[in-house]
């Protein structure tokens, strides 16, 4: 897929999720940068990145926690 292509998805992406514009498309950039990133970091297929923070982003907008969190939870108050 080409960077453009990408671009255009995740904005409209994040125009779903209600953000204006220009937001969009600023959120859509960081996506791809921080996607890029974790693919060096980690050694991992750019892919697997980006799917890793569409989930994080998705279930954060449904007010969920992506479940690579489901094992960190805060301490109970005694």
């Amino acid at each position: 897929m080409s960077a453009d292509v990408e671009m255009e998805m995740l904005v409209r992406l994040c125009t779903g999720f209600g953000a204006g514009a220009d937001q969009a498309r600023a959120m859509a950039a960081q996506l791809m940068k921080r996607a890029d990133q974790l693919a060096a970091e980690r050694d991992i297929p750019r892919e697997d990145a980006m799917r890793y923070l569409l989930e994080v982003v998705t279930k954060g907008r449904a007010g969920g926690v992506a479940a690579v969190y489901d094992a960190v939870k805060p301490p109970l108050n005694s």
